[in-house]
């Protein structure tokens, strides 16, 4: 009997628990939602609000005194500081106006270079705009010059790939993702191993007698909107592709049939499909750039200070009120043209698009086509691209082993006589090296399941799932800077509690957070798409076997999109190792510092060593990326 009673409570107990799992199955994708939100609104709209509230708290009172002196200030804001001072007086400063906007016109001059004089002579020098647009104006003219040049290095490679067939273009058009992978001080520093007083062109001009040139020193302009394009141009040309490939080439037919020549039929058929995409890339490279920060920083520091790198220095003066209403400012800013952005690019996915896409014909049949003066251009084309993309990276490389008078490895020893000498130095190879793996890994730990908790969330919630899509994109829209002084006024200040307690999160943790936030959206991005486009039949037939939602999830959906996982893992890590604007403000003067934080501090120094760890960067960047993706492609199957 007592053996009888024993069973039936063990069997009430194994019921009770067996009907709490299903319970908790059943509501398991809920709350890991509830779990990654509270995740979101701590470490991501909580130090953005607390940018806001530094910008218009003064002593914990409500005021707007800080945005009226900025917006007041011709430092900022040039000449509109008295429109904003008197915004009444629209018609006393109209004059006033005009001459701003003529003051961000663009002015090209083409110089000579003499053989064999050494001074600053370029050959190509784009001038600044005066003072009078002020800091705003000037960050919004380098970025207007950035997309003209992003657009107009980006269409023609657009055009080749979407028209041509060539060996090797499959792999060229892959390679149009490599902006988003590489840190963007990793290619300031290829920027400034080619373009420098001891850097590839010297060494090039200098065979034929020309140089040296101070090519970064005489103009750091013209240099920064390269180095933008070579960063937004792939984007451009990756946008444009896919649109060009969608264009009904039945309708080119049929204005050809109605007695169109090729131009024309280009131009009233063809161009007006384009448009949209170009636009898109032509926005998108803009936002971007007007929250440029480590290339601006390294070519050009405060001398073509831009809205973040003066954040930047205001952080470091511990003008902690300016810099929160600058990135306040900034951050509205980017979230208009963010939204401007999302508006247009919902409105062009409704559009109809054809499946009859137009043929590619080869790039070079033979000799005599290959001389036509079409071929020639696209050659042409071919070699400026090849200086603008893959001249940095090898200049990089090379650079790295060399100094001016032949190969040599001594900036990799300098590298490593710092480690060994260890206590003296601030800045250690190793360390930072060991820091961004250990954060690499982090990050995925962390990044990988918010990003697909919000895919699932966003697929499954309908017209919800909108809402919370762009509620979790904001990431996209608040730069690494603004986005760093949050985390640093806030949750690495600390955030008083009831009873005295102090919420505060320092350290490693918080550089992992960042790169976190930063690098789930890109996860997100690539698994959401592959949710979306499965059968909904196979977790039917699944849930009518007995499987739970979350059993569902795991064992059905989750394997079938293993390869947007992997993508986003890849993404994800690569965007750690890279990271620069929030860790430099997050490190400070402790042992956290990163690869690239190393080498933006090597640069301010030594440029031999500076370019030598960017080449550890740029291997260790590549390497993770390979070793994530191929052993992420286990679980594709």
């Amino acid at each position: 009997m007592a053996r009888s009673r024993a069973f039936e409570r063990w069997s009430r107990v194994r019921a009770g628990a067996t009907a709490a799992r299903d319970r908790l199955e059943h509501h398991a994708l809920w709350l890991t939602a509830l779990a990654t939100a509270a995740v979101l609104a701590v470490m991501l709209y909580l130090p953005v609000g607390v940018v806001f509230a530094h910008a218009i708290l003064d002593e914990g009172r409500l005021t707007l005194s800080q945005f009226a002196d900025v917006l007041t200030d011709p430092f900022y804001v040039g000449v509109l500081a008295d429109l904003f001072a008197e915004p009444l007086a629209v018609r006393e400063h109209v004059v006033d106006v005009v001459g701003w906007l003529a003051a961000v016109s663009v002015s090209i001059s083409v110089e000579t270079p003499i053989p064999g004089l050494d001074v600053p002579v370029p050959w190509l020098r784009v001038v600044a705009p005066d003072v009078r647009t002020g800091l705003f104006g000037f960050t919004a003219y380098q970025a207007a010059l950035s997309t003209v040049a992003s657009v107009l290095l980006g269409l023609p490679a657009a055009y080749v790939l979407a028209n041509y067939e060539f060996r090797g273009r499959k792999t060229l058009r892959s390679l149009t993702i490599l902006p988003f992978v590489l840190p963007g001080i990793m290619v300031a520093v290829g920027f400034y191993a080619m373009f420098g007083r001891a850097g590839t062109l010297n060494e090039l001009l200098g065979i034929v007698g020309f140089g040296p040139y101070s090519f970064i020193e005489a103009n750091p302009l013209a240099i920064v909107i390269v180095a933008h394009a070579f960063y937004n141009a792939p984007l451009v040309a990756r946008i444009t592709v896919a649109a060009w490939e969608s264009v009904d080439v039945r309708t080119v037919e049929t204005a050809r049939s109605l007695g169109a020549s090729p131009r024309r039929a280009f131009r009233d058929v063809v161009v007006p499909q384009l448009l949209p995409a170009v636009l898109t890339g032509a926005l998108l490279t803009f936002i971007f750039t007007f929250m440029t920060f480590p290339i601006v920083l390294a070519l050009g520091g405060l001398q073509l200070a831009t809205v973040e790198v003066w954040i930047y220095d205001r952080v470091r003066q511990l003008a902690y009120g300016e810099a929160a209403t600058l990135a306040a400012l900034e951050t509205l800013l980017s979230l208009g043209l963010t939204y401007a952005y999302l508006r247009y690019e919902s409105a062009q996915t409704g559009l109809a698009r054809a499946t009859s896409a137009p043929s590619r014909q080869p790039l070079f049949p033979d000799l005599q086509t290959a001389l036509s003066p079409r071929r020639l251009a696209i050659i042409g084309y071919g070699l400026v691209a090849l200086v603008v993309f893959a001249g940095p990276m090898g200049s990089l490389v090379v650079g790295s082993l060399t100094d001016g008078s032949g190969l040599t490895l001594r900036h990799f020893a300098f590298l490593l006589e710092r480690q060994f000498e260890g206590e003296s130095y601030q800045t250690l190879p190793v360390v930072a090296i060991r820091n961004s793996l250990l954060f690499g890994v982090a990050t995925l730990v962390v990044a990988l399941p918010m990003g697909v908790v919000v895919s699932t969330v966003t697929v499954r919630a309908g017209r919800g799932g909108k809402i919370v899509d762009t509620l979790a994109m904001v990431p996209l829209a608040v730069s690494g800077v603004v986005f760093g002084i949050g985390l640093l006024q806030g949750l690495v200040f600390g955030i008083p509690l009831p009873g005295g307690w102090r919420f505060q999160v320092t350290g490693a943790v918080a550089i992992v957070a960042a790169h976190a936030v930063a690098a789930y959206p890109f996860v997100t991005r690539n698994v959401s798409p592959l949710l979306s486009n499965l059968d909904p039949a196979l977790v039917e037939s699944a849930r009518a076997l007995g499987a739970s939602r979350y059993r569902a999830l795991v064992d059905v959906e989750l394997p079938l999109v293993a390869s947007g996982i992997v993508a986003g893992a890849a993404f994800a890590f690569a965007i750690s190792i890279g990271e620069f604007s929030s860790t430099v403000i997050l490190t400070g003067g402790g042992d956290t510092y990163t690869m690239p934080v190393a080498v933006e501090r090597y640069l301010g120094r030594r440029s031999g060593p500076a370019i030598a760890m960017g080449a550890v960067l740029l291997f260790v960047t590549a390497a993770s990326f390979v070793v994530v993706d191929r052993v992420g492609g286990r679980f594709e199957r």
